[in-house]
């Protein structure tokens, strides 16, 4: 199928598609006439890239997980290889979080006249 095809077919826009084979996340064949054409099995691929995409993960992320995109990721969210990025992604993204929080509790109380940071000096 054409990068077209796949596009309406998996709800990914063309120039996306185009990134993940740059990334080398999404391969294709070029036809005679020069156009990219998919396997069948790339829409499954497709929709778990963004799956994984849309979920945090970066595409340096989801290329150590290639094993993965060939399952069903939409339907089959379990991948055993995706597990312990996920869980190193999620305590990655808590930490940032703490971390904001703090700075935002800081910011809060300089706005309100204290003027301590609440941190040892």
């Amino acid at each position: 199928m054409r990068i077209g095809e796949l596009a309406t077919r998996t709800g990914v826009s063309t120039r996306a598609l185009r990134y993940y084979e740059q990334r080398g996340l999404l391969g294709s064949e070029r036809a005679a006439n020069g156009y990219r054409e998919y396997a069948p099995d790339a829409v499954e691929r497709a929709r778990g890239i963004r799956l994984l995409l849309d979920s945090g993960l970066t595409s340096d992320d989801v290329r150590e997980l290639r094993g993965c995109l060939a399952l069903d990721l939409v339907n089959e969210p379990e991948c055993a290889e995706a597990l312990e990025l996920y869980e190193n992604r999620l305590r990655a993204v808590r930490e940032r979080i703490d971390t904001l929080s703090r700075t935002r509790d800081r910011l809060e109380r300089h706005l309100h006249g204290d003027g301590t940071d609440g941190e040892p000096g």
